[in-house]
């Protein structure tokens, strides 16, 4: 009896001894460690599609760890360029993953900040699970989590979803933020900047300057930079960054509320043009009007 307890201990000993030198066993050394590293691609005709450097990188077999990242995608139209303080270059599957002040331009005139990317070369497509925020025209966009393309002409916001648009100009600067709209929704948003649309899902909410309008998925219409106020959006791709600022039209859709002041109004879809501020109701429309007497009148079914 007193053998076996002595060898229970014996294992026990050694079984300490040997997790103490598995949590000081070293990480595994890089293969090669050099500065100002640089990778390229290249594309038809011999022509440059992208790179990618660091100020330093470590060589492991399949994996290249960088500091100070910098990429570039290039194309026909607008180039991409992704910095961060540092990331990881996978060589075989050709992904990018990159973390700590990530921001991504592009000569369209959009810019996305994040804390971490994930960069899918061969599929061209960018994710994180992240809180993103994306400047492009005079429209700000802050969500959780993202996928999309690099260029961010097309883009999926996840979650937790605000966008402030704000006026293109103001001539007095009293009417700083007046006619600054709104919209929130629990996400996902989905923006298609070529087509001029955004397409907002749950609990969708707008505040404008004279209304509140309330629905479970919301359609925005953009005004395309240079393009008249009337003028429909077309239903083609159009250039790249052509998205304006201002809205042209809102389709709401599916348990529609509108709060105008202390009126209220109910429908199945809301159609809001802009340009004339106006709301058409559709589908069982009700209007509920309160007067300053205290009585209420109904109007609809």
């Amino acid at each position: 009896m007193m053998f076996k307890r002595c060898l229970l201990i014996l294992a026990l000993a050694l079984g300490l001894i040997c997790n103490s030198f598995a949590e000081n066993k070293p990480a595994k050394e890089s293969d090669q460690q050099i500065s100002d590293f640089s990778l390229a691609g290249y594309g038809d005709k011999g022509k440059k599609s992208w790179d990618i450097s660091g100020k330093s990188a470590d060589i492991f077999d399949n994996l290249i760890k960088l500091k100070d990242v910098t990429g570039n995608m290039y194309g026909e139209k607008e180039n991409i360029n992704l910095v961060a303080d540092k990331g990881d270059f996978d060589k075989a599957e050709g992904k990018v993953h990159l973390e700590e002040n990530v921001v991504i331009t592009t000569t369209g005139g959009a810019k996305m900040t994040t804390d971490s990317l994930d960069w899918d070369r061969k599929k061209k497509l960018v994710t994180t699970e992240d809180i993103v925020k994306i400047s492009r025209d005079n429209m700000i966009t802050v969500a959780k989590g993202a996928t999309g393309e690099p260029n961010l002409n097309k883009i999926t916001l996840e979650k937790d979803v605000q966008v402030d648009i704000l006026p293109a100009a103001e001539k007095n600067p009293q009417d700083k933020g007046k006619d600054k709209i709104i919209i929130t929704c629990d996400g996902p948003l989905e923006i298609d900047y070529a087509k001029n649309i955004a397409t907002f899902k749950n609990n969708v909410k707008v505040n404008t300057q004279d209304n509140l309008i309330y629905s479970d998925i919301m359609d925005v219409y953009f005004v395309k930079s240079g393009a008249n106020d009337n003028q429909e959006p077309s239903p083609a791709p159009a250039a790249m960054g052509a998205m304006g600022a201002n809205i042209q039209k809102i389709v709401a859709r599916g348990n529609v509320k509108i709060v105008r002041g202390e009126n209220v109004s109910y429908s199945e879809e809301a159609v809001y043009t802009a340009l004339d501020k106006r709301i058409v109701l559709t589908g069982k429309p009700k209007l509920i009007i309160y007067s300053t007497e205290g009585i209420s009148a109904s109007f609809g079914n």
